[in-house]
């Protein structure tokens, strides 16, 4: 699941997405635990005085935030990871011969 500042976020903060949780289960797990991301995301602001949870789709949220002087917008959404170098790196290591590009067969 990520988060992404979409509105109020100032220069000295990040701006980039960040995986907010993780976690194995069906698409309806998925979509509640988003659901439930959404409710108790803060993006480390001192004090939330109002939150506002839009839903866009079954898979993402917009949520804005009001802090104590400021608004925040930010963008939830699940997302599945297809890929990871660092995985493909540990099995590369582990595998006794060549890696076959096409796949087996």
């Amino acid at each position: 699941m990520l988060g992404i500042p979409v509105d109020g976020i100032s220069e000295g903060r990040s701006r980039d997405a960040r995986t907010v949780t993780e976690f194995d289960g069906s698409a309806e797990e998925a979509e509640a635990a988003l659901l439930q991301a959404a409710e108790t995301f803060g993006y480390d602001l001192w004090k939330v005085r109002r939150r506002e949870i839009f839903r866009t789709s079954s898979r993402s949220y917009f949520i804005r935030i009001e802090g104590r002087w400021n608004s925040y917008g930010f963008l939830l959404q699940l997302a599945e990871r297809v890929m990871d170098s660092d995985v493909q790196a540990e099995d590369a290591l582990s595998d006794s011969g060549p890696r076959d590009p096409n796949g087996p067969g």
